[in-house]
């Protein structure tokens, strides 16, 4: 925990600019085990609310890549699982907003919007883009297996309470999965649950990186443009096809991770980021092949980098 970097990037984002990440959640700690999820499986999901890390820590690691003068558009909490399970999340957006002018965004599932704490929690951020893949009750928990007491009613009615508490602005997230959740019936059932919720906009998103079900499958554009239509003027496709480079196969991450550092050092979180692949998985590599003395540690101004053997 003590060398723990809680802090990575900014990385390029499509929908947010250059997003300096926020990871203050054990790795695939979550409420969902979503069949899609790039993470890989959760295992045993999760409901319980806990302090996680050290939030003095995250602050410093913040304010330390504020004060960089590196381009920061928005700081983002995400990374390895459910962020809202974190109960310190609501403390360290306010210290942040006390810190920087920079707008402070939340990417989370929305399964825990249905309590009042986290809802209040949330509720000093500037953006929060929660996701809803499927209502009807059978196929909620097919495409996002569930903790035990998660229902997809109560999911939508936090998303709505939410809203009417909210005054930043709402994306909500739709991830589709060809074959499961695209079907017409399953389009109009969230068509009446985006009336109740209103959030500003609707991102339509498809499986595009490696997922923890081989079953789940991608949406081509075609598809993907139906859906937006059903869905209205809010709505837009924010899945990448022919500029995003393929995440290596699980198979090929280790000759990828040594490819990417034997042409210059990097960090772990530079490796991820050219790899598509999360942080957690890089560092795996990273210790098989420097046990192996494949790859070799250098420290240079306070950061870790990761250098082939010839470099």
């Amino acid at each position: 925990m003590a060398g723990r970097r809680f802090v990575y990037g900014p990385v390029a984002s499509r929908r947010l600019g250059f997003s300096l990440g926020v990871d203050i959640i054990p790795y695939k700690t979550c409420t969902l085990d979503c069949v899609y999820c790039q993470l890989g499986s959760t295992g045993k999901t999760t409901a319980r609310r806990r302090s996680f890390v050290p939030p003095a820590k995250v602050l410093a690691q913040v304010r330390a890549a504020v004060a960089s003068g590196t381009k920061i558009d928005v700081i983002t909490f995400s990374g390895s699982g459910e962020p809202t399970l974190n109960k310190d999340i609501g403390r360290l957006i306010r210290a942040i907003k006390r810190t920087t002018r920079i707008p402070v965004a939340v990417l989370t599932n929305g399964t825990l919007l249905t309590r009042r704490d986290v809802r209040r929690d949330l509720a000093a951020a500037d953006i929060v883009v929660p996701s809803l893949d499927a209502v009807p009750a059978a196929l909620f928990r097919r495409v996002n297996r569930p903790h035990a007491g998660i229902a997809s009613a109560g999911v939508v009615d936090g998303l709505a309470r939410f809203r009417d508490e909210f005054a930043g602005e709402i994306r909500l997230e739709v991830m589709l999965v060809k074959g499961i959740n695209d079907s017409p019936a399953a389009i109009a059932a969230l068509k009446a649950a985006v009336a109740r919720i209103r959030p500003d906009r609707i991102e339509l998103n498809t499986v595009v990186r490696p997922p923890a079900e081989r079953r789940a499958g991608a949406l081509g554009p075609a598809d993907l443009e139906k859906v937006r239509a059903a869905l209205g003027p809010r709505a837009r496709i924010v899945a990448p096809f022919s500029r995003r480079k393929p995440a290596p196969a699980a198979g090929g991450l280790e000759r990828a991770v040594l490819a990417t550092v034997a042409r210059r050092p990097q960090t772990a979180e530079d490796i991820a980021v050219a790899l598509g692949r999360h942080r957690d998985e890089v560092l795996k590599t990273l210790a098989a092949l420097l046990t192996r003395g494949r790859a070799r540690v250098l420290v240079h101004g306070g950061r870790t980098y990761f250098a082939g053997r010839g470099a």
